[in-house]
């Protein structure tokens, strides 16, 4: 497996993604993400970052049914790939050994 890397706020994007499950549509992900981080989120930079994760094969996306409610407009529902799931684990155990090798004295202010 190539090394890809991923910023904290794509991190933060993918985790969400797979938080929501089958719920992780545009809205949805920003106020989770949003209410979860406690930080403002464009939709902007989401949208870029969601494009950026597909691209890179870490995130997939499909389009749900057409609804009256959204006037016939269709949500694009995205999912972490088997691949998305590896990256983000190689972040989690990456920042779990930086956390474990820090010595107690270091915070001791």
């Amino acid at each position: 497996m190539s090394k890809v890397s991923i910023g904290e706020f794509e991190e933060i994007v993918m985790l969400t993604v797979a938080v929501l499950y089958k719920d992780a549509y545009g809205v949805a992900i920003k106020k989770d993400l949003e209410k979860r981080s406690k930080r403002k989120v464009s939709l902007g930079a989401m949208r870029t970052a969601l494009k950026r994760l597909e691209k890179k094969g870490l995130l997939v996306s499909e389009f749900g049914e057409v609804t009256a409610v959204r006037g016939g407009k269709r949500k694009r529902y995205f999912k972490v790939t088997p691949y998305g799931k590896k990256v983000l684990e190689q972040v989690m155990e990456t920042r779990k050994r930086l956390w474990d090798a820090i010595p107690e004295l270091a915070f001791d202010m």
